[in-house]
């Protein structure tokens, strides 16, 4: 019979992604509450006994400070391992950052819509019920929302993201997205960012108001810039003199910008391309304009390898599952061994 008379040991203990050896582990006496269970930890992990009965929330406020960090355990969650059904892995570092897996490496989609409306007919429009079921869909298949700021370091390689990581997009500032899609997002728990234009900021009682996008911000959501009257950026307007075209960029991707940060008192750091459409003189001054990344209308995921300034996105027009399936792509297979 072995008798364990130190505290620092050398053992082997099954968990989610097979057999983990802990080094110079210590067996912990930690807890989230009263009574105080055993645990096991190293520098990398914490194997937490199931039979406490502790929520997943729980062990994310412990150990990240943040139930919005529960991902980082259900991540780790492999059914199949021999341990799974007696322990909680629960990372302690990073892993993964930027995607990068022996068989592949993970793509992030970004999903884009426009207004909201039960009886409208515009390719554009996506009513209320089906806006729900995608909602749903993603909800059901483990997909989590992330904020740009979360993509940004992605795309820096500077940390790790939910496997099933999506972004949505919402553009031009119609109300309808404040009224309809905003509380359904709220209602599943997930972000969304709201690309405005200035110029349509309350026009009418179609368009968002700046009150509008302040409590959007309040609820948890982010606010990008359209450019200032949603104009091609891509190519100069007809009779439109080189000097008129460079004063235009100007003014839609600068002073869009500039617009937004003092009205909403923010660094804005994602620009919406309008049509989705840029050249290499409009992705020059958008970077010198402040922002970190820009999104197009160029079908396809978003590797960490990505150009921040050229992302892609998917425009949900085709409002059926099975086609709102396709747009969900988040990992590429291929042997990095």
């Amino acid at each position: 019979m072995i008798q364990l008379k130190q505290t620092c040991l050398i053992f082997v203990l099954p968990v989610f992604m097979g057999s983990i050896l802990f080094a110079s582990c210590v067996l912990n006496r930690q807890s989230v509450r009263d009574p105080v269970p055993s645990v096991y930890q190293s520098k990398n992990y914490v194997l937490y006994p199931r039979e406490q009965g502790v929520a997943l929330g729980d062990l994310a406020r412990r150990y990240y400070g943040s139930e919005r960090e529960i991902w980082r355990i259900e991540d780790a969650h492999d059914p199949h391992s021999p341990g799974s059904a007696a322990f909680i892995t629960i990372p302690l570092k990073e892993k993964n950052k930027g995607g990068l897996f022996a068989d592949g490496y993970q793509t992030v989609p970004i999903l884009c819509y426009h207004k909201f409306g039960s009886h409208n007919p515009s390719p554009l429009n996506t009513p209320p019920g089906i806006f729900r079921q995608h909602l749903v869909f993603l909800r059901n298949n483990g997909f989590r929302t992330i904020s740009p700021d979360m993509l940004l370091d992605f795309l820096r390689y500077r940390r790790q993201i939910p496997k099933k990581s999506v972004m949505i997009t919402i553009d031009d500032g119609f109300k309808s997205g404040f009224e309809t899609a905003a509380p359904i997002l709220l209602e599943f728990g997930f972000s969304a960012v709201f690309f405005v234009y200035t110029d349509y900021i309350g026009v009418s009682d179609k368009a968002l108001t700046w009150q509008d996008l302040r409590r959007l911000k309040a609820d948890g959501f982010f606010i990008g810039s359209h450019s200032t009257s949603h104009s091609d950026l891509s190519r100069k307007l007809e009779d439109e003199t080189n000097d008129e075209y460079r004063k235009r960029l100007y003014k839609e991707i600068v002073v869009s910008k500039q617009t937004i940060d003092r009205k909403l008192n923010q660094n804005t750091t994602i620009f919406s391309f309008p049509y989705g459409r840029y050249n290499k003189h409009v992705m020059g001054l958008s970077r010198k304009a402040g922002y970190e990344m820009a999104v197009s209308v160029d079908r396809g995921g978003n590797p960490f390898f990505s150009n921040p300034l050229a992302l892609k996105r998917d425009m949900i027009l085709n409002k059926d599952i099975k086609t709102f399936k396709t747009r969900l792509h988040t990992f590429t297979e291929l042997s990095l061994r």
